[in-house]
Order: structure tokens, then C-alpha cells, then sequence
């Protein structure tokens, strides 16, 4: 199973910069949007149904905000569309198919673009570690994939003494993604990936997608009991919708 995880900025914007063939060419099986900004009715679905994809999209009630989706080759055995936490899911953030082997999240947790946002960050952080634990007992062949806006470790961030104080790379920040992991996630990215200078977001600001002065914001964590079936793991930056790229994984099970 291939599975792809895509901030792409507005799926409408991202379908007329050549998203569709992009994706064709990939193969996923699976691939999970965030910020998809976007109604399903106010999207060409016909281009995505046209390479083969079911598709489910859970908005935020705000139009033109968040939001994401999940398009899928195999129809899925349920769909859960959000987390069942009002204040998380009027800001369409959680959606989730589950299958015979594993059950897929596609998460946009959110960005502390100022203190009040950042206060809702930790609320909704703390929140959505409760809600997997518990998720966890039920379904526990879980992946979230998606946009968590936060670097985990130094190597994941261009300048990590620079953006020390930055959201994203605050040490209470980090330090919740750590917790996270260790209540049973393996990033899938550096499983197999120990090399430095590997992002997914760039900022538009000062050339720092051509710089490579980037950000890894975006994982794919898979739960502990499907770490033997992690085959690859990988980021494709050559992929310009947006200024995230793609994460990916294959799974062999």
C-alpha cells in the first residue's frame, strides 16, 4: 500500500497548477489533504474520480478554510468523519478511513500564528492525545499522516537557533510531539531516513524553497504494532502545488 500526505494550500488552486496528472503519476493508493480550504461542492471531484479515487472530505464550517480529505483506490470498510470534539471538528481538521488492515488519519493540527492560536494549539494537542489513546484500543493499525506544525528535532528545521522561540519549534511544542511518539508512533520518514536538509514546508518569503531553508512539518506516524511494515519512506519536494510537498510511505503487510 502507497500512501501520500499533502498540505497542497487549497485543493482548487492545487488542481489548476497540474495536481491531477501529478497524482495520477504517483500511483497512491491513499493520499491524505490538508488544507484543502474548499466544500466538496465547490471542487472538480471528476478529475479525481476519473483516476480511480473514492473520495471524502471533512471542511471546517468557515468557508474557504482548513479542511481535509482523503481520496482512496480501495473503498474504505467506514468513514469517521471528524473526531467528535465540537471545537476540533468545526475547524474540519480530522477524517479517517479505516480498512482490513489499518486505519488512516489525515490530520491538520493547528498553526500558533499568535497567542490566542497558539493557546488553542496546546488545547487541541492535548485534546487529540486523549482522543487516540482511546482511538488507539479500537484501531490499533493506526496511521496519521498530515500537516502537525511542529519540527520535531534540530535536523528537521533549517535554523533551528534562530527559530527557537518560532511556533513550530518551541520546546513545549517538540516536546508534546515527542510524547506523542512515544505513546506508541514511529515517524516513518526517520525510520528509514537519517539524513539532514529534508523539509516539506518552505516559506514563500526570500527564496527559501531554492535556498532549501525549510521546515519538516508534515509526518506520516504509523502506530508501533505496523513498524515491521514499513517498506519506504520518502518526501518529494520536486512536487510545487504548494508550499508544502508530499510525505510518503509504502507499507508491506
Amino acid at each position: 500500500m502507497k500512501l501520500l500526505s499533502y498540505n497542497v494550500n487549497g485543493i482548487r488552486a492545487a488542481l489548476t497548477k497540474g495536481f491531477a496528472s501529478w497524482l495520477e503519476a504517483t500511483q497512491a493508493d491513499v493520499i491524505c489533504i490538508q488544507e484543502t480550504k474548499a466544500l466538496e461542492s465547490q471542487v472538480d471531484t471528476a478529475a479525481i474520480e476519473a483516476l480511480g479515487y473514492h473520495h471524502y472530505w471533512f471542511s471546517a464550517q468557515k468557508k474557504g478554510y482548513s479542511g481535509v480529505a482523503i481520496f482512496s483506490k480501495l473503498k474504505p470498510l467506514n468513514v469517521a468523519y471528524g473526531s467528535g470534539i465540537e471545537h476540533m471538528d468545526f475547524e474540519g481538521r480530522i477524517l479517517r478511513v479505516d480498512f482490513k488492515e489499518v486505519s488512516i488519519m489525515s490530520l491538520y493540527l493547528p498553526s500558533g500564528t499568535n497567542a490566542a492560536r497558539l493557546d488553542y494549539k496546546f488545547q487541541f494537542m492535548d485534546e487529540f492525545q486523549t482522543y487516540i489513546n482511546q482511538l488507539k484500543k479500537e484501531y490499533p493499525n493506526l496511521i496519521i499522516c498530515g500537516d502537525y506544525n511542529i519540527c520535531h528535532k534540530p535536523i528537521d528545521i533549517h535554523d533551528p537557533v534562530r527559530n527557537k522561540n518560532v511556533s513550530g519549534f518551541l520546546p513545549e511544542e517538540r516536546e508534546w510531539l515527542n510524547q506523542f511518539m512515544e505513546s506508541g508512533f514511529v515517524d516513518s520518514f526517520r525510520y528509514l531516513n537519517p539524513e539532514p536538509h529534508q523539509y516539506s514546508w518552505w516559506s514563500y518569503r526570500a527564496n527559501a524553497r531554492n535556498n532549501n531553508k525549510g521546515w519538516r512539518i508534515d509526518y506520516a506516524l504509523v502506530s508501533a504494532p505496523l513498524k515491521n511494515s514499513i517498506f519506504r519512506s520518502f518526501i518529494l519536494p520536486e512536487a510545487k502545488h504548494s508550499d508544502h510537498c508530499p510525505v510518503g510511505l509504502e507499507l508491506k503487510f
